[in-house]
């Protein structure tokens, strides 16, 4: 039978971190309010939880679920190349409702499906699941529904919907959002939105337009200082040629002897 926690209150939140993080290392799933819709989630590098939760949402591994993450510096233990953009959308709107669809570390030793070589990676803005992340870590957590159905906004609406798949629900009141996180692909020179949701498209645009403009801006100094070097290269080859000119030159050696012109009678 699942273990149903209320996580409104100090106790029930100790009482539901405990059986949630027990449950989760014993390679179970758990439901977990965020800051957008509840989720259904495991250890991110456990095949086989990964796998349950997939199967309680009536999915396969062709849908890889994102992973969230405790803190902005975990990023780059998932993700490699990880553009400037991307870099600063984490910093600005992290936590928050947007997931980051980064290249994956390749020495990472799990199985999430079919990534492509990718993780969606988000740090969620919302206090359980911010304290169960810090417990285990890094988690395959995706919408806490069965594939077709809307996604939970509260603990109850998950159970009606994942019932017994779920060992422990964490139960932190209905949620703030009914939409997702926006999901960006960050792979390229530029982000695309693979899905609209919480988080603005104009707050996204506002972020990259910025980081663009510093772009250029160090770009043209960068070709700037580029030019003024190659121009103090022209003038010391300039002095060396003229100085070895010089050298060449007899008349010019000390010592040599004047050439008297003629007088005119």
């Amino acid at each position: 039978m699942s273990d149903v926690h209320d996580c409104t209150t100090p106790e029930g939140l100790a009482a539901g971190l405990e059986a949630a993080t027990a449950a989760v290392r014993a390679g179970g799933v758990v439901v977990l309010p965020t800051d957008t819709v509840y989720g259904v989630g495991c250890d991110a590098f456990d095949a086989d939880a990964v796998r349950a939760v997939l199967a309680a949402k009536g999915r396969g591994g062709e849908m890889p679920p994102p992973v969230l993450v405790p803190d902005a510096r975990t990023i780059d233990g998932l993700a490699r190349d990880v553009p400037r953009y991307a870099r600063a959308l984490v910093e600005r709107c992290w936590p928050g409702p947007l997931t980051l669809v980064l290249r994956a570390q390749s020495s990472l030793r799990w199985d999430l499906g079919d990534t492509n070589g990718t993780v969606a990676v988000r740090m969620p803005d919302h206090p359980v699941a911010l304290a169960l992340l810090a417990a285990i870590g890094p988690m395959a957590v995706t919408s806490a529904n069965t594939t077709g159905m809307p996604p939970a906004t509260s603990a109850a609406d998950a159970q009606a919907q994942l019932g017994e798949a779920v060992a422990v629900y964490l139960d932190g009141g209905p949620t703030d959002s009914l939409e997702p996180s926006t999901i960006l692909d960050c792979t390229g020179e530029r982000p695309v939105v693979l899905r609209a949701g919480a988080l603005a498209e104009t707050e996204i645009d506002a972020v990259v337009a910025v980081v663009e403009q510093e772009q250029t801006q160090a770009l043209a100094a960068e070709r700037a200082a580029a030019a003024a070097e190659l121009d103090r290269a022209a003038r010391a080859r300039a002095r060396e040629a003229a100085e070895s000119e010089r050298a060449a030159d007899p008349r010019r050696q000390p010592g040599a002897p004047r050439v008297a012109g003629r007088r005119r009678r």
